[in-house]
């Protein structure tokens, strides 16, 4: 089965062609952290089961990978583990706490999913804070995101 990781980032590629959605990363000194937040429904049904995701297009799946952007033989860093807390706020005010966990993959990747129940067209603000294991200063992320549940009709 191939990472999760490696999926998500694709599906955030494919979004972008669809919904101008795609992975995106901020850099804190020494660390990039990317993000991407997808509709559980664009999970293949063997990748949900094994990760134990409840697949349904009323859900959508929050991804925080933390990376130490010096280390890395690949050229891509090395993956950090963290303590990762997330919030959600819609514009109508309701908040939803994200309830992450870690993934470790055995080719070393570490990535934190979370999932939370959406509407189409709701727009949730995000904010993530995380906290690299080693490192008292915590870095703080916000980003917006719109989700569409429902496909257009066709013409």
């Amino acid at each position: 089965m191939k990472s999760l990781l490696s999926f998500l980032l694709i599906g955030g590629l494919l979004l972008q062609s669809q919904f101008c959605l795609a992975q995106q990363s901020e850099s804190f000194g020494n660390y990039v952290v990317h993000y991407n937040v997808i509709n559980a429904d664009m999970i293949p049904a063997q990748v949900a089961q094994g990760y134990g995701i409840k697949r349904s297009s009323n859900r959508a799946l929050v991804n925080i990978t933390i990376m130490d952007s010096a280390g890395g033989e690949d050229g891509y860093g090395t993956a950090l583990e963290a303590d990762v807390k997330t919030s959600a706020v819609n514009l109508t005010g309701q908040r939803r706490a994200v309830e992450m966990r870690e993934i470790k993959e055995p080719d070393g990747a570490i990535y934190y999913i979370g999932e939370l129940p959406i509407a189409n067209l709701e727009t949730y603000n995000f904010n993530v804070t995380i906290l690299v294991a080693g490192d008292p200063k915590p870095l703080e992320l916000s980003f917006r995101q719109q989700f569409y549940t429902e496909k257009p009709p066709k013409n």
